[in-house]
Order: C-alpha cells, then sequence, then structure tokens
C-alpha cells in the first residue's frame, strides 16, 4: 500500500466543525470538534518542547485513554512521530524502547509512573496526563487551531511501533502519514464504513493493529471511536451496546477470551457489524458468528506494511485469501528460495506433502516497508535478496489461495516431515474440553521436534486425558505426526501485551514446567502424568544423544 497525497493530518483537519460524536469513553464522550480542538492545543505545545534540531518523536506510555487518541492527532499535525511504548516492558528494556526511538517527550499517567521510578533518560522530558500541571501546562494552548506544521508531507514519520519478536530487542517500525492514511481509506471501501458507525478500540493502542486497522478506518470515514482502556472480555458486550459500536479489530486471543464468557439468550442482541483482525482460527470465528451473530474476517497484513492479503468472496473456510493487487506474494523454501508446491490433501482433509508445501510467505514485487528505526541489520534481513520476506509460514491451494501456517519460529520438524503449529492448533481447538490451545516445539532426544500442546480447558472443567486421546483419533485431518507428545494444561494461557500467546515462554519451559503435563510415552496408545522420575528418564535420554543443551533449564 502505498503512501499517498493525503497525510493523517489533514484526515484530522477535516473533523474541525463536526460537532457530532467522536470519542466515547467510560468517562463520558468528546465530539469531533473537540477532539481536533485537544489535538490542536497538544501539536502546539510540541512545537516548543521538541528540540528545533534533531527528531521530533514522542513516546506514549498510555492505555487506551482519550489522551492517545489525542496525541496522535497532535503528533500529525505537528509533524512528529509517536512511539507506542508497552507498558509491560520493565526496566533497561522499558528504558531502551524509549532511548532507542529518540523520544523527546514521554507522555504517560500516573498509573504507570512506577515502571519509570530508577530510569535513566537522559534529555527526556516526561508529562503526565492526569494531573493538575499537565491541565496548566496545556491551558495557554486551548485557543490553539489545527494548523499543520511546515514540512508535513505524505512521506513524514507517523508511527515507530514496536513488532514483536522471539528473540533480540523489538524492532520499531516505520510508517509514516501518507501509509496510515492510505491503510484506513483502504479500509473503508474494503468494509463499507460510514461515517455513522463507531469503532471499538480494546486492543492496546501501542500496538499497530489498534492504530492501523482500528484508528485509521475510523478517521478517514469520519466514524466514531470508543475505547476501553485495557481488554476485557466481560466487558466486550456490555461496552458494545453501550457505545453503539459496529466494528472491532482483535489480535491472538482475544476471541478465545469472549468466548469463554458465561453465553446469555441475547448475546446476539448487539449493534455489531464486523469484527477483523488475525489468528481467531476458523473453528472460534464460526463459533463468534453462531453466537453473537457476527461475521469474523480474517485478514493478513505484515505488521511492517510489506505484504497483505485480501479475503474476497468465495474465499474457501481456513483461508485468509489472495494477494492484494500488485502484490506478487510468494510461498518459498527459506533455504533454496524456490516457491513451494500446492499443499495437497486426501479425501479427508489431511495434508499430504506438508514438507514441499509449507514455506515462507514473501513479497517478490515493490511494497511498502518503509524500514526500521536504527536497524540496518533486521532491514537488511527483511529485504534479502530484493524480496520481502514476512517471517510468516503460509501454503497455497491449487487455486491459489493463501493459508496462515504460524510464524517462522512455529515451524516443527517431526520424523524428517515439517510440520506447521497453526495446522495442528485448528484441530485441537475443537476438542469442547479446550478454551484456549497453543501449540509448539520441543526437542526430540534424537533429532528434529516433538509436538507440544498448552491447553487451557474451560472453568471448572478438568482435563481428560482419555476423552481428548478419543477426540485424536477421531480427526480425520489429524496426521499422525501432529499427535501431541506432550500436553501443558494451564489455567491460564500465558500471553503478551497484545494477547498473543507467548510461545518463547512456553518453549523456553517446555515440559519442565510449573503446570501439570501429561504425555504419551513411545509406543504408548494413551496419555498419563509425566512424573519426575520420567523427566529424570528423559534428560538422560537427551544426555546420552549430546541434545540435552537444547533443554533450557528449569
Amino acid at each position: 500500500m502505498e503512501s499517498t497525497g493525503t497525510t493523517v493530518a489533514e484526515l484530522v483537519q477535516a473533523r474541525w466543525g463536526d460537532h457530532r460524536t467522536g470519542l466515547r469513553h467510560a468517562g463520558g464522550q468528546l465530539s469531533h470538534h473537540q477532539m481536533t480542538a485537544g489535538a490542536a492545543a497538544r501539536a502546539a505545545l510540541l512545537a516548543d518542547l521538541l528540540p528545533r534540531n534533531g527528531e521530533r518523536h514522542i513516546g506514549v506510555l498510555l492505555d487506551n485513554t482519550p489522551e492517545f487518541p489525542l496525541w496522535l492527532s497532535a503528533a500529525a499535525l505537528a509533524g512528529a512521530a509517536v512511539a507506542g511504548v508497552n507498558p509491560t516492558r520493565r526496566g533497561a528494556e522499558l528504558a531502551r524502547d524509549i532511548l532507542h526511538t529518540d523520544c523527546a517527550v514521554l507522555v504517560t499517567e500516573r498509573a504507570h509512573l512506577r515502571l519509570l521510578d530508577g530510569l535513566q533518560l537522559p534529555g527526556v522530558r516526561v508529562l503526565v496526563t492526569d494531573t493538575a500541571a499537565y491541565a496548566e501546562l496545556l491551558t495557554p494552548y486551548a485557543d490553539a487551531k489545527p494548523e499543520t506544521a511546515r514540512g508535513v508531507r505524505p512521506d513524514s514519520r507517523m508511527l515507530l511501533y514496536f513488532t514483536s519478536g522471539s528473540t533480540g530487542a523489538p524492532k520499531a517500525a516505520i510508517c509514516s502519514q501518507g501509509r496510515l492514511a492510505a491503510a484506513g481509506r483502504s479500509l473503508v471501501g474494503h468494509f463499507g464504513i460510514r461515517a455513522s458507525d463507531t469503532h471499538y478500540i480494546c486492543m492496546p493502542m501501542f500496538h499497530g493493529n489498534a492504530v492501523i486497522a482500528d484508528w485509521a478506518p475510523a478517521l478517514a470515514a469520519g466514524a466514531g471511536v470508543a475505547l476501553r482502556a485495557r481488554f476485557s472480555a466481560s466487558r466486550f458486550l456490555p461496552d458494545v451496546r453501550e457505545f453503539g459500536a459496529t466494528y472491532f479489530t482483535y489480535v491472538g486471543r482475544a476471541v478465545q477470551y469472549i468466548l469463554a464468557t458465561p453465553e446469555r439468550p441475547d448475546d446476539r442482541d448487539n449493534p455489531l457489524r464486523t469484527g477483523f483482525g488475525t489468528e481467531a482460527g476458523a473453528v472460534d470465528a464460526a463459533r463468534f458468528e453462531e453466537r453473537f451473530g457476527v461475521r469474523l474476517v480474517e485478514g493478513y497484513g505484515s505488521s511492517e506494511g510489506g505484504a497483505a492479503i485480501q479475503r474476497t468472496p468465495g474465499t474457501p473456510a481456513g483461508a485468509i485469501g489472495r494477494a492484494a493487487p500488485g502484490d506478487d506474494l510468494a510461498v518459498v523454501d527459506p533455504g533454496t528460495c524456490r516457491e513451494c508446491d500446492p499443499a495437497e490433501f486426501s479425501t479427508d482433509g489431511r495434508m499430504l506433502n506438508g514438507a514441499s508445501s509449507i514455506g515462507e510467505l514473501v513479497n517478490r514485487g515493490p511494497n511498502p516497508f518503509e524500514g526500521y528505526w536504527r536497524n540496518e541489520e533486521a532491514q537488511a534481513e527483511r529485504l534479502r535478496g530484493g524480496w520481502y520476506w514476512t517471517g510468516d509460514l503460509f501454503y497455497r491451494d491449487t487455486a491459489g489461495f493463501l493459508y496462515f501456517a504460524g510464524r517462522t519460529d512455529d515451524r516443527l520438524r517431526v520424523d524428517s516431515e515439517n510440520l506447521a503449529a497453526a495446522m495442528i492448533e485448528n484441530i485441537l481447538s475443537r476438542y469442547e474440553g479446550a478454551a484456549a490451545v497453543a501449540v509448539y516445539a520441543v526437542p526430540d532426544p534424537v533429532a528434529g521436534d516433538q509436538v507440544m500442546a498448552a491447553l487451557t480447558p474451560p472453568p471448572d472443567t478438568p482435563f481428560d486425558p482419555l476423552a481428548f486421546s478419543e477426540f485424536l483419533l477421531s480427526q480425520p485431518d489429524l496426521g499422525t505426526k501432529m499427535t501431541p507428545r506432550f500436553v501443558r494444561v494451564t489455567p491460564h494461557m500465558p500471553v503478551t501485551a497484545t494477547n498473543k500467546v507467548a510461545r518463547s515462554h512456553l518453549r523456553r519451559e517446555g515440559f519442565r514446567c510449573p503446570d501439570p503435563v501429561w504425555w504419551r510415552p513411545p509406543n504408548s496408545p494413551s496419555y498419563r502424568p509425566l512424573t519426575p522420575s520420567d523427566i529424570t528418564t528423559l534428560i538422560s535420554h537427551y544426555r546420552s544423544q549430546n541434545r540435552d543443551s537444547l533443554l533450557n533449564p528449569p
């Protein structure tokens, strides 16, 4: 999606004089005009606070309060870039994120001040929004008009948003005003978003999903937004009804958490029209639509903007869609750079050629990736060979439809066969005794990997190993090598701040974890508890093959 001639600043200015409700939240509401006026005041303040020479970057360490969209709009007017700061980061890592993005100003709230205790942040001016001092600081700028700073163009930096990764420090991807405005307008057209709509933003705004896929299209359409400070499954439906929400976005396990709330006969009585996001899974999406009467649209767009897949009418169940117009997307073998074979399936839906059909999705054509802030090594890796490498596993069918198969870190190699965690998860998610499921690799004692699953049962439902075994045997598309060797039964699935499963945490703990683990020993048809004696024997086996180093210390 290329930068257009429209800037985010122009979209903000267009709401000046619009007295319809522009923002709803637990504390009240503001009109579009009030939001624009508030943004203008903050932009005028920024003009005095930001250095005249140097990077015009501000960090925002906030929950989803009205101040977050106000500062996004203010930054657009001022020609500044916003770095969304993850409040789950701590200590040196948190300081690193703020300093790495060259933030001259950090906007936060009293609830997060404790995170800054003891941090060395030289040259960073901290503004605390819910204080009298902050209100006094803004007072002289109350009459400011929404004027665009000199030099604001479509290619002006707008966002520095951190992309999560399993290793190393998060990378700050660059998004320009033109690309953000184009993304918003594209989604307006794709979903038929109207000015009368209300977008419910319950995903954290420090993450690209909430800003690019929820806030930006609302701004482009002149629609209102409704904020939930932090995602709450129990408050989801009451908020939707109270705010009159018609559209929302989701990532990771949010849909599973909503489905785990008690059902009510009036669940379908709600104004929602569309949910848009990633990683809900086909089974959960069908359950959500049946229960709430709302279609979930699974989309794909790499965080950095280098590849996008559009869902169109006729897209098969489980598929994401086809490549967006203008994208030359391919599924390739990262080792050979050759295009993978189309996936072949048996009559019962079992993949027959995973080793040759699952590969990494790449964009071989021009793409709007705008780079990483001060990370040339990661940028070069992303663009190696002149292609954009997404870091995501996919496969395609004979009709060219693309299916998500997990992150490249989620590939499993079992008995010389490539497996994808997402495919196994989609099958296990059918099990009624699981409210949440995650699949990941643990090292095999001899070679390759073994399949391990983490499972969260519904409330007051103990794990039944016999019922689980019978379920596995009844799944025609579950290949014999897909069956989990280990099953971790956990009351709470570990997740990141964006509600994605913390797979690196699960992989690191493996089968030596604090939760109960059931396992199926070799040549055994059933699961039994993994005991300390079993672990000792297993580790001896790893050690005898010189593979014990692959097991992290407990």
